[in-house]
């Protein structure tokens, strides 16, 4: 009903391998900077890893249709599954490519007489970077 709708409906399925999740959580546990990623529900997760792949794989089964297929990114590598990602999903949606309005840039206004108040007035965040 959706795409009959006209609505465009893309689905992707980020699949990480066994042994890349496995160094992911492991990592988590180990780095104090990616400890916030691990909830109680990822803990939960992999006492079910296994009943969790078998609904993915029904779900699949009911809803991977030709119309709106899942498309499954491969994910060890995250920065190149997004862009892989990105890449696809802009190759799925049809565009026509518009030319935007040249933009002039005006005169900046003169400055008659305003003195900005001391940078030391101000609160500033640290430069940490």
């Amino acid at each position: 009903m959706i795409i009959r709708s006209g609505i465009i409906l893309i689905k992707y399925w980020f699949s990480v391998s066994d042994e890349e999740q496995e160094k992911r959580f492991k990592e988590r546990i180990d780095n104090r900077v990616k400890r916030w990623k691990i909830s109680p529900m990822d803990l939960e997760s992999r006492s079910k890893w296994v009943e969790y792949s078998k609904a993915k794989d029904e779900m699949f089964a009911h809803t991977d249709i030709k119309q709106a297929p899942w498309y499954v990114v491969n994910s060890d590598d995250k920065k190149r599954s997004r862009l892989n990602c990105i890449s696809h999903l802009l190759e799925c949606i049809p565009y026509q490519n518009i030319e935007p309005e040249k933009i002039e840039l005006p005169e900046r206004q003169k400055n008659k007489g305003y003195v900005r108040p001391p940078v030391s007035d101000q609160t500033l965040i640290p430069e940490k970077y």
